[in-house]
């Protein structure tokens, strides 16, 4: 594994670069995607993430809120949108009656799952791309 201190060769900045250049790719389409649904690309991923969560426990605006990197208070605003527009329901948790337990409408789950669908289908289209960056990033030179 190369040091921390050590010089990066032209090769290790076109890597990221490339890295980074893919992802913008990808969430590019991923936003685009999501706005031909009629979903802004936040609540797309609330969306996976409650679907996605398969804890013992039920997802709640707490663990929506560290998911999604974003602050308690925004995950709140957030699932009353999502409320509002039939994707997500909220119930009193049966174990803890203060916290509220997130769940997907019929409504979330078809378009999820549509999306979901398309999403695969561009990774895969992308995987022997971020393959070849991923293993330019991870090789070790030899001196």
């Amino acid at each position: 594994m190369k040091d921390r201190d050590e010089a990066l060769t032209p090769a290790d900045y076109e890597a990221l670069a490339n890295l980074r250049y893919t992802l913008r790719q990808f969430l590019d389409f991923s936003t685009s995607a999501a706005q031909q649904e009629g979903l802004p690309t936040q609540q797309h991923q609330a969306l996976l993430a409650i679907k996605a969560h398969s804890a013992t426990e039920p997802m709640t605006i707490g663990i929506l809120a560290e998911r999604l990197l974003i602050a308690p208070h925004t995950a709140t605003e957030l699932v009353g949108r999502l409320v509002a527009a039939d994707y997500v329901t909220r119930q009193p948790d049966p174990i803890d009656k203060r916290r509220q337990a997130l769940r997907l409408t019929e409504h979330a789950e078809r378009v999820l799952r549509k999306l979901s669908s398309i999403h695969l289908t561009e990774i895969r289209d992308m995987a022997p791309r971020l393959i070849q960056i991923l293993t330019a990033l991870q090789s070790v030179r030899e001196d």
